[in-house]
């Protein structure tokens, strides 16, 4: 059964443009079929894209957007602060061909690199970013928890966003294992942004 964490889908490309908009910055992105949220930037990561900009507007060195889809969280991010390189992870290789396409599109391609979770160096990571893929089941994102982890430097911050049920209480505790620290920064709609600092 194909999924949006696909590594090939097989499902028929239609590609389309969907618009979103950032702090008054408008953003074009291509979406397709077995991508995730290909009619709009998804709830949850507009939650955890404004959480990240209020606690952190000025982001700056290497972040990473996690299972970053077509690239609408670490482009934007990315265009609204120009000192920083953010490196987009996914597994699904239409995703990556899109956010490829999507950073040139919105034009910050010159700070964008797009690649799969092997191409990231251990520790070198600012700011870790995700939406994780909840489908994939808990053993696939704690993983990505603990990877998230090792990226980091010291002092480095990783920010998740999860619906409450669809895990939060269950991945605070993971994630304060790992940690050792995890905290709520933002809640709508059933979605909770959690902030862990290595």
């Amino acid at each position: 059964m194909e999924h949006y964490y696909s590594v090939d889908p097989s499902s028929l490309s239609e590609e389309k443009q969907i618009r979103y908009e950032l702090e008054g910055q408008p953003f074009r992105f291509w979406t397709d079929h077995g991508v995730f949220s290909i009619d709009r930037v998804d709830h949850g990561s507009d939650i955890l894209i404004h959480a990240v900009r209020k606690e952190e507007p000025h982001l700056t060195g290497k972040a990473i957007d996690l299972g970053c889809g077509y690239g609408p969280i670490g482009i934007s991010l990315a265009a609204l602060s120009p000192s920083v390189q953010f490196h987009l992870i996914d597994v699904n290789e239409r995703a990556m061909d899109l956010a490829r396409r999507n950073a040139a599109e919105n034009q910050v391609s010159d700070r964008i690199l797009v690649g799969t979770a092997e191409d990231v160096p251990t520790g070198k990571a600012d700011v870790v970013i995700t939406n994780p893929p909840i489908r994939a089941g808990k053993a696939v994102i704690y993983d990505l928890f603990r990877k998230s982890y090792d990226w980091l430097v010291p002092t480095g911050r990783l920010y998740v966003v999860i619906r409450k049920n669809q895990g939060a209480p269950s991945a605070v505790k993971e994630l304060t294992q790992i940690f050792g620290n995890c905290e709520t920064i933002a809640r709508q709609s059933g979605f909770h942004v959690l902030r862990c600092v290595k």
